[in-house]
């Protein structure tokens, strides 16, 4: 192999590099990193860009009649859990209700996009050992760094030129469209800079990785709140946020107000976050060593617990943290459920004007006819569904990283086969699918019956959970398949899957997208328990997943093991 001869002496940490020579270091790293993510970065920015001109077709097509328009925002402001979940109304326009619908969850991939970028070019390069050897180069410490701050500069750019021309392609105007795709791909760079911070803090990737997502996820959540919290004003059909929402960097974004203000000003609020927080990396990265965090690691045992002889044991113990986290999650989410379908169910029955709100709520959760609460409850289960999915995608990537890190072939070096070690994390994945459904139906069930609702919640909320086990096992199964094909992909095609699936999917039915185009994801063919039980798509995808498994287990004894 061929090497590149450095300088007698390499520059130090925080030295000073020639300047033709750093400017040219500057070049090569760029380029590395470029064509590192060149098919992980084209996805995400594909999908964004598809989901901004699908959703604002969709709108066209659905609500082309502005009194239509008018009484879906009224419906969103009388009931928050839908702004909880859509955005701030700003009005009744082809292209304000279009933003309303959409920019939150672009927002949301935007963060995860970048905090993923982030911690994959700084805390993933120093747990492999890369980073150091990079630095013992003219690159130093610090222009890696600055060469990722670019990076991530030039794929934000790509960002909001993308989503502005998916937006321009479904005919929104022109100018409204790139305020928009500045939104989202300011929000985006914002979350990039926490991603850089919470790299220099964590020891490993995965819990960099981890915390990151929670942030992104929080902010969405406090977004929602401060939305759902504020005052309507003008006609009833905008509404002006509450003070949470200026806490997230998605919730700066929705100040903008593309198409009816067209405000640039949050942009300087995004970032100046970012800008912040990355002095606070260089600054800490100057003064800390390569490869450690800055909260230190807890000391372990002098001896393993007897359940890490084995490999499944190894394989929970490695991700019990994260599925813990997802459960969580998905309790907090049938508490949701539980606690908020009896008011929307009185709420609707004491104001008849509201009665549309039942067809809205029924198209998220998948079609059926039945008790309101009921319906309440199975819409709620759908993106808890995409909590038990999303933990089954990390739980393959987790996979995946073992291998690229050459750990897993110290596994094999034991008396394992590469088919036990490839289901003791699909085993793993099982057992976390379950538990945060399980999770979310207890805690909705408990939750609806202390608002008074009866027994037989119970009996809904474990058949809306159970009507999600198919969609989250066929992520895993053919994520399985995908990592057994084509490594490289398993993350960039995971993430990319269930954020276009579950948009599509869920929030399709509510903006009409075409059948064809909805039955592309999984959520759209889950069971549906409400009024006529169909068990058929549940079945369908069970099949999928026993397939897509077999395949896998076929196939991983016929490839060598993907490191890097």
């Amino acid at each position: 192999m061929s090497t590149t001869i450095a300088p007698d002496r390499p520059a130090r940490t925080g030295e000073a590099v020639p300047r033709a020579t750093a400017g040219a270091v500057l070049g090569a790293l760029m380029r590395q990193r470029l064509r590192r993510d060149r098919w992980q970065i084209l996805i995400w920015l594909l999908c964004i860009a598809l989901l901004a001109m699908f959703s604002a077709s969709a709108i066209d097509q659905t609500y082309g009649d502005a009194n239509a328009r008018a009484q879906l925002i009224r419906l969103a402001i009388a009931d928050p859990t839908i702004i909880v979940l859509r955005g701030l109304p700003q009005g009744t326009s082809l292209a304000a209700v279009a933003f309303f619908e959409i920019y939150t969850f672009l927002a949301l991939l935007a963060g995860l996009m970048n905090t993923f970028l982030a911690v994959r070019h700084s805390r993933a390069e120093e747990e492999s050992g890369r980073a150091e050897l990079v630095g013992s180069t003219p690159a130093g410490r610090l222009l890696p760094t600055t060469a990722t701050v670019l990076h991530a500069v030039a794929v934000n750019a790509a960002l909001a030129v993308v989503t502005a021309l998916g937006f321009i392609a479904a005919g929104l105007p022109a100018y409204g469209s790139f305020v928009a795709g500045a939104a989202t791909a300011g929000a985006g760079f914002a979350f990039f800079a926490v991603g850089l911070l919470l790299a220099q803090l964590m020891n490993t990737s995965r819990g960099a990785n981890g915390f990151a997502a929670a942030v992104v996820v929080l902010a969405y959540l406090v977004r929602g709140i401060g939305d759902a919290m504020g005052t309507p004003f003008g006609d009833g059909t905008h509404q002006r946020s509450a003070w949470p929402t200026w806490l997230s960097p998605i919730g700066w974004g929705e100040q903008f107000a593309p198409y009816t203000g067209d405000d640039w000003r949050p942009l300087l609020l995004q970032l100046g976050l970012a800008v912040l927080l990355i002095a606070a990396v260089f600054g800490l990265q100057a003064v800390r060593d390569s490869g450690a965090g800055l909260i230190p690691e807890r000391a372990g045992r002098a001896t393993a617990r007897p359940a890490l002889g084995g490999v499944f044991g190894l394989a929970w113990r490695l991700q019990w943290p994260t599925v813990l986290g997802w459960t969580i999650g998905g309790a907090l989410g049938g508490l949701l459920a539980g606690a908020l379908g009896t008011v929307i169910n009185s709420s609707i029955a004491d104001n008849p004007a509201l009665s549309g709100i039942r067809d809205a709520i029924g198209r998220i959760g998948g079609g059926g006819s039945g008790p309101l609460t009921q319906l309440f409850i199975s819409a709620i289960f759908s993106i808890i569904g995409v909590l038990a999915a999303a933990c089954a995608v990390q739980t393959v990537i987790r996979l995946r990283q073992e291998e690229a890190s050459g750990t897993a072939e110290l596994v094999m070096s034991a008396p394992v086969t590469r088919t036990r070690w490839l289901f003791s994390y699909v085993a793993v994945g099982v057992i976390a699918v379950l538990a945060v459904l399980l999770a979310g139906a207890i805690a909705s069930g408990l939750s609806a019956v202390a608002a008074g609702e009866g027994a037989s919640t119970f009996g809904d909320s474990f058949a809306a959970a159970a009507a999600q086990v198919p969609v989250a096992l066929v992520y895993l199964g053919v994520l399985t398949l995908v990592f057994v094909l084509v490594p490289s992909w398993t993350a960039p095609v995971g993430w990319a899957a269930l954020g276009l699936g579950a948009f599509v999917g869920i929030f399709g039915g509510l903006v009409k997208l075409p059948e064809g185009v909805r039955h592309l994801s999984p959520f759209a063919d889950a069971p549906v328990v409400v009024g006529d039980v169909d068990w058929t798509g549940g079945y369908w995808m069970l099949g999928i997943t026993v397939v897509a498994l077999a395949g896998a287990a076929a196939l991983i004894r016929r490839r060598d093991f993907a490191i890097g």
